[in-house]
């Protein structure tokens, strides 16, 4: 277990406020993809391990682009989770509530983003040691639902995820998430497809920058 690198990526993701996940059909444009959000200060990123390639594609940013913390996505089983780890990943999401992924996570001092939705699951993923839960799919459950959520359970710390752009990120914030995570907005294919890296950039700047405007607000 490493306890300070561990610290050190939940103060990089804690300064950055965003996780862009990265969900994509090939491997080819995902170091291109990360470089692209990380010049928009978009510095945490997450690739989905249903993409092709995906440890292959981990090792290689985490080889080649130092200051980006990268993570592994949608692991649902130990076995996965190890796998993730051993190629670079410093963090852990899964979708759903799996106790043997949190529990391989902690082995290896790594971040656990555990997912879940009603009370209960979120309790039951903070309860078995998830460093933060991602509220799933929060585009459906609204902020409003984030504010009720922290309102008797203010120690867990909540990530909406689903349908999160720079218009609503700052509500989201001021409803009472530690970060939230960004993906089908920010990444768009089509800009992807046609090489316009660009565009990343400057959607990861504009969710950044909503992320760091809620916050000020709310002290």
């Amino acid at each position: 277990m490493d306890e300070a690198s561990k610290a050190s990526t939940m103060r990089q993701m804690d300064e950055c406020g965003a996780v862009a996940v990265i969900r994509v059909g090939s491997p080819d444009s995902l170091l291109r993809v990360s470089q692209a959000l990380q010049a928009g200060g978009l510095n945490c990123v997450e690739i989905a391990m249903t993409t092709p390639g995906a440890l292959r594609a981990i090792e290689e940013v985490a080889e080649r682009l130092r200051d980006v913390h990268i993570g592994a996505g949608t692991v649902l089983d130990g076995v996965t989770a190890r796998q993730a780890i051993l190629a670079g990943a410093e963090f852990l999401v899964s979708p759903t509530v799996e106790r043997d992924v949190i529990e391989m996570a902690h082995r290896y001092g790594k971040v656990m983003i555990c997912g879940a939705m009603t009370p209960t699951e979120i309790l039951n993923a903070w309860e078995a040691g998830a460093e933060f839960v991602k509220v799933f799919p929060a585009e459906v459950l609204g902020p409003q639902y984030l504010k009720a959520i922290g309102g008797p359970l203010p120690q867990i710390r909540l990530v909406p995820t689903g349908g999160v752009t720079a218009e609503n990120a700052g509500d989201f914030v001021r409803a009472g998430a530690a970060m939230v995570c960004a993906g089908s907005w920010l990444l768009d294919g089509k800009a992807i497809a046609q090489g316009r890296y660009a565009a990343i950039t400057r959607r990861a700047r504009q969710l950044i920058e909503a992320v760091r405007t809620a916050r000020s607000e709310v002290g």
